[in-house]
């Protein structure tokens, strides 16, 4: 006989100021397993009985080779003392993968596996960079077309024509980012969960998000190039045309300050069963209300986070117009434009404190990042709902509902 589906709950979520992601950053010099391991001595300070009745720990991380290879997870698990938290999976869906950690520690939860779970993400962009695995989508030509693998900001482009934005519409967006980041950065938004990285001697490495800039506007945007012009983009241009039409020809827009900023950053977050959290000492914060893995056609490769959004949703048996804020990754500027569009998702609800343009995509742990920023939100505001929702290469989608305990 099986046993009956229980609720999951979001006990806390923790994560590391996100570096730049370049040899100059303020955490280029720290190894990913250390940043993960930081925060699960941070959980276990925080929670004391926490690693001896967690069950297990699912990590995400998209460029598992290098640093970052042979189960970082388990590594950084196990260095931080948690030897008795049963074993970690490593999971990698692009950058939905954070998103994938917390479902797949809720699905134990939900069907009796587990009790009590760790998840989370890591992905130092500085040290090991995106595609450095070389997996067929970078180093099969032959796989990448017959997909089609177009890369994202081709993508992008094509999103911001089809939808009529220009690129004084994304300009703007991404200076918003930067502004909303940085006043919640000044204003405290983020202390609760945010973890500085210290050295070995305990100095401060980095206490807030490396990349935002306060003073980012449209204007310092106009001198900055196209990543992508008509040449290069022919081939991804002509096959978003074939496929979906719209347009028939792309304006190439975006720049490099309308693009996630790459970054450093891992992070943590607990979820299991009501009963398995009370065994720990743990108050429950928010319960999964729906998770969501749905994708987009493959060449509409950012499509992926409004299908998810959409089947969440209908997953819940909710509305958009039940959601009291929204969290979604600022894969380039039109992509999140074109997800508030065509979900009717007003920008007094939606990145309230800045995203990923600002604060940056450190691709495994985004998930649980965004996990943990719109936990303090909907505490901070008093309100109840939240969906996040991330679009990743190939069409991959995620989102999930949370709704606040009582």
């Amino acid at each position: 006989m099986m046993a009956e589906v229980r609720q999951a709950y979001l006990f806390d979520a923790i994560r590391v100021p996100r570096g730049k992601g370049r040899d100059t950053g303020a955490l280029h010099g720290v190894p990913p397993v250390a940043l993960l391991s930081g925060l699960f001595r941070e959980m276990a300070a925080r929670h004391p009985q926490t690693p001896a009745a967690v069950d297990g720990a699912v990590i995400g991380c998209v460029t598992q080779t290098g640093d970052q290879g042979g189960n970082i997870g388990q590594a950084a698990m196990l260095s931080a003392g948690w030897d008795g938290s049963g074993s970690a999976t490593m999971v990698n869906s692009f950058c939905t993968s954070g998103l994938t950690a917390t479902a797949t520690g809720a699905a134990r939860v939900r069907l009796g596996e587990a009790d009590l779970m760790a998840v989370g993400g890591v992905e130092s962009m500085s040290r090991v960079p995106m595609m450095s695995d070389k997996g067929p989508l970078a180093g099969d030509p032959a796989i990448a077309r017959a997909i089609p693998f177009i890369p994202n900001p081709i993508i992008a482009d094509y999103v911001a024509t089809v939808e009529g934005f220009t690129r004084d519409d994304i300009s703007a967006y991404a200076a918003r980012s930067h502004r909303k980041a940085d006043a919640a950065t000044r204003n405290g938004h983020f202390v609760r969960s945010l973890i500085p990285v210290t050295d070995a001697e305990g100095s401060v490495l980095l206490d807030r998000d490396e990349a935002v800039r306060g003073d980012s506007t449209p204007e310092g945007m106009a001198r900055l190039e196209p990543l992508f012009d008509e040449a290069r983009a022919a081939w991804g241009d002509a096959e978003l045309i074939r496929r979906f039409g719209g347009t028939d020809k792309v304006a190439h827009i975006h720049h490099a300050a309308a693009a996630p900023a790459i970054v450093d950053g891992a992070s943590l977050a607990l979820v299991g069963s009501r009963e398995g959290g009370e065994r720990a000492g743990l108050k429950p914060r928010a319960r999964l209300l729906a998770c969501s893995s749905a994708n987009s056609p493959a060449a509409m490769g950012l499509g992926g986070g409004a299908v998810a959004a959409r089947d969440a949703l209908a997953r819940a048996g909710m509305t958009a117009d039940d959601i009291d804020l929204w969290e979604f990754n600022e894969g380039f500027a039109a992509i999140a434009m074109a997800f508030a569009r065509q979900l009717k998702v007003p920008e007094d609800r939606l990145n309230v404190n800045g995203g990923g343009i600002a604060m940056g995509h450190a691709m495994g742990a985004t998930g649980v990042n965004l996990i943990g920023i719109l936990l303090d939100e909907l505490e901070r505001r008093d309100l109840n709902t939240g969906l996040i929702a991330i679009s990743g290469a190939t069409g991959i989608g995620g989102a999930l509902i949370v709704e606040r305990a009582v």
